[in-house]
């Protein structure tokens, strides 16, 4: 089961914990705009993160940096995975996160 937790602004950044429970559990295909590009670090565990032409796993301390209008769905490899999603100031303010 996959879990939501976000956290309090801080200025130009917010962000949201996702905690994947259990090895295969899926934050589902998701796209971002200009204005809610964000970075994915992985804090404990580790995943898999997909596109229709692209695949990377990334373990605990890595970072992704996902572009805008790049679809892309991730997926837990270890049972208590856990990753922080930080939205970056695009445009003058702080883009809602979707998802």
């Amino acid at each position: 089961m996959l879990s939501a937790k976000r956290l309090p602004e801080l200025g130009d950044l917010k962000g949201t914990v996702y905690d994947f429970e259990v090895a295969g559990d899926v934050l589902p295909k998701h796209n971002h705009t200009e204005d809610n590009v964000h970075v994915t670090i992985v804090a404990r565990g580790r995943i898999k993160a997909y596109s229709h032409d692209w695949e990377m796993e990334a373990t605990a301390g890595q970072i992704l940096d996902f572009k805008a209008g790049e679809p892309h769905e991730i997926m837990a490899l270890e049972n208590e995975t856990r990753i922080v999603n930080i939205v970056k100031k695009m445009n003058g303010h702080v883009g809602q996160e979707e998802v």
